[in-house]
C-alpha cells in the first residue's frame, strides 16, 4: 500500500505576494475552485490580519469550497490569531498556520530574543490556536538555516502543545537538497513524539532547488508539501505543485500517491496564469509551452517512432491534448512528412519528399519557424490562400498629447476590407479597427514582446494568445514595427481559428 502525501497548496497566500498578481475575492474564489477540482488538499486562503481584502477573501472562499481543508496564516501573536478563527467561521473544514523564526538569525535581529524565549511563544502560540479549532498547523520560519539540535527541541514542544502539523520551511531557499533531505531525517529520528503530527516542507527556489528539496523531504519521511501553481511566489518562487505531482507519478517505485487529478494541470495553470497576469516560462517543466515540443530532428524522428524515445510524460495526463512537433531548420524528413500527413498531405515520392525538404530548409534558414501554411505550400497544396487574411496596410497616427489611431486594411479570401478606431495607444488601436473587420467574439489573453536582433532597428517579435469559441490560439509576428507585428500576430491567430 502506497503512502498519502497531502497538497497544501499556498498559491492563494504566498503565490500571491508577487508583485503585481494581487487578485481580487471573485478571483480567489475561481482559483479555490479550481484547486479544488484538481484535488487540493489543504488551501491556504490567505493572511487574515494582514488586510481587509485578505480577511474578506478568506471568509468567501471558506463558503466557496467544499471539502479541502481551508488554512487561515498568523503570527504567533494573539490578535492575528483572533481575527483568523473569525475569517475561517464558515469553513467547514478549518486549520490555524501560526509560527515564528527559529533560526538564529530571526531570534537575534528579527525578535531581538532568545532560543528560550521562541519556544515559549511557539508553544503558547499553538495552544492558544487549539483553543477554536482542532487542526493547527505551526511553522518554524528559516528553519533550513536553524540548527538541527534546536529545531528538534522546538518540534517536539509544539507537538506537545497540540500541533497537528509541522512546518519545515526553507524560507530563503538556501539548503541542499541533501541538506534539507538530512534535516527531516534527523527530526524524524530524533523528536520523540513525532508520530503524533505531519512533518511539512515549504521550500522557496532562490538557488533553484525547491523542487529537488521538497522531493528530499518527502522521501525522508515529511507527507505534507506546500506549494504553488506554476511555482509562482514570493522572489524566485516556491515549489511547484505540478513538478511534485508528475513526478510521483512518473516514479511509481516512490510509492507515494497524491490526490492530485493531474489532468487539470495545465487548465489550472493557465487560469492561473491569465488572473496573476503572469505568463509560464516557454521551457517550464510541465506546464510551459514548450514542455511537449521537439523541434531537434533527432529527437522528432524518435518521437514519432515511439513517443516513449524522449517524453516520460503522457501529455494527455496533465490536460494537453498532444506533443507539438515544431518545425526550424533542425528537423528532419521524419518531421516535415509527420507534419504534411496531419495537414492531409500524405507524399510517398521519395523523391518528392527530397525536393519539399530541400525548400524546407531555405525557408527554415529565413523564418525560423515553418507554420502548416508554409508546409502546404512548399507541398503545393496550399489551400490558405482561399481563406487566409492578410494585412495590406496599417497606417497609425499616435504620440504625447495625440490619441492613438490606426487604420488598417484587410484582404480576405481576396476582398478588401478597410476600419478605422482609436484606442488606449497605438497597439489598441490598431486591434480595435482589425476588430471591426473581423466581426468575431475574441478575447487576447496574452501578449508578449521580445528583441530578436541588437540596435536601433531591432526586429521585434509578438507572440500572442487569443481565445475564440472556448479555443486558445497562439500566434506570432515579426517586424521592426512593434505595432505591425502585433496584428500580424494577432492575424496568425484568427488564420488558425477552426472554421
Amino acid at each position: 500500500m502506497n503512502d498519502r502525501l497531502y497538497i497544501f497548496d499556498t498559491t492563494l497566500r504566498d503565490g500571491e505576494q508577487v508583485p503585481g498578481c494581487q487578485l481580487n475575492t471573485v478571483e480567489k474564489i475561481q482559483v479555490a475552485r479550481a484547486l479544488e477540482q484538481l484535488g487540493v488538499d489543504i488551501i491556504e486562503a490567505g493572511f487574515p490580519i494582514s488586510s481587509p481584502g485578505d480577511f474578506h477573501s478568506v471568509i468567501e472562499i471558506s463558503k466557496a469550497v467544499t471539502w479541502p481543508t481551508i488554512c487561515a496564516l498568523t503570527r504567533a501573536v494573539q490578535k492575528d490569531i483572533d481575527v483568523a478563527v473569525e475569517a475561517l467561521q464558515y469553513a467547514k473544514r478549518k486549520r490555524i498556520h501560526t509560527g515564528i523564526g527559529t533560526s538564529d538569525e530571526h531570534i537575534k535581529y528579527k525578535f531581538n530574543s532568545t532560543r528560550e524565549d521562541i519556544i515559549e511563544r511557539a508553544v503558547w502560540a499553538v495552544k492558544y490556536a487549539r483553543q477554536f479549532v482542532d487542526d493547527v498547523e505551526f511553522y518554524a520560519e528559516d528553519a533550513g538555516r536553524t540548527d538541527n539540535e534546536y529545531l528538534a527541541r522546538v518540534v517536539e514542544a509544539v507537538i506537545n502543545a497540540g500541533a497537528t502539523v509541522v512546518n519545515i520551511p526553507d524560507t530563503t531557499g538556501y539548503c541542499l537538497p541533501l541538506e534539507f533531505g538530512q534535516k527531516i531525517k534527523y527530526l524524524m529520528d530524533n523528536v520523540p513524539n513525532i508520530d503524533r503530527a505531519i512533518i511539512s516542507t515549504h521550500c522557496h527556489n532562490d538557488l533553484g532547488m525547491a523542487t529537488a528539496n521538497t522531493l528530499e523531504g518527502v522521501l525522508n519521511g515529511a507527507r505534507q508539501v506546500e506549494v504553488t501553481i506554476n511555482g509562482i511566489g514570493e522572489r524566485a518562487g516556491n515549489t511547484s505543485l505540478e513538478e511534485i505531482a508528475m513526478i510521483l507519478k512518473c516514479h511509481k517505485d516512490i510509492h507515494i500517491d497524491t490526490n492530485i487529478n493531474t489532468q487539470k494541470i495545465f487548465p489550472t495553470s493557465r487560469m492561473v496564469s491569465s488572473l496573476m497576469n503572469m505568463p509560464v516560462q516557454p521551457n517550464k517543466a510541465i506546464v510551459g509551452r514548450n514542455a511537449f515540443a521537439h523541434s531537434s530532428g533527432i529527437h522528432q524522428d524518435g518521437v514519432l517512432k515511439n513517443v516513449h524515445t524522449y517524453e516520460i510524460i503522457d501529455p494527455r495526463d496533465v490536460g494537453i491534448d498532444d506533443n507539438s512537433i515544431v518545425l526550424t531548420a533542425r528537423s528532419g524528413r521524419a518531421a516535415l512528412k509527420h507534419r504534411l500527413h496531419i495537414n492531409g498531405v500524405d507524399v510517398s515520392d521519395e523523391k518528392k519528399v527530397d525536393k519539399i525538404y530541400e525548400k524546407f530548409l531555405q525557408l527554415a534558414d529565413q523564418k525560423k519557424e515553418v507554420s502548416d501554411a508554409d508546409v502546404l505550400m512548399l507541398a503545393g497544396a496550399d489551400t490558405a490562400d482561399q481563406h487566409a487574411v492578410r494585412l495590406d496596410f496599417l497606417q497609425v497616427t499616435t504620440g504625447k498629447g495625440v490619441k492613438s489611431v490606426a487604420s488598417i486594411g484587410l484582404d480576405i479570401s481576396g476582398q478588401k476590407f478597410e476600419a478605422a478606431s482609436s484606442g488606449n495607444g497605438p497597439v489598441d488601436a490598431a486591434i480595435k479597427a482589425l476588430k471591426r473587420i473581423i466581426m468575431k467574439t475574441m478575447t487576447l489573453k496574452e501578449f508578449t514582446i521580445q528583441a530578436i536582433s541588437k540596435g536601433s532597428d531591432d526586429v521585434g517579435k509578438v507572440h500572442m494568445q487569443v481565445e475564440y469559441d472556448g479555443q486558445l490560439y497562439y500566434g506570432f509576428g515579426a517586424n521592426t514595427d512593434i505595432v505591425t507585428a502585433s496584428v500580424e500576430a494577432y492575424i496568425d491567430c484568427i488564420n488558425k481559428f477552426k472554421k
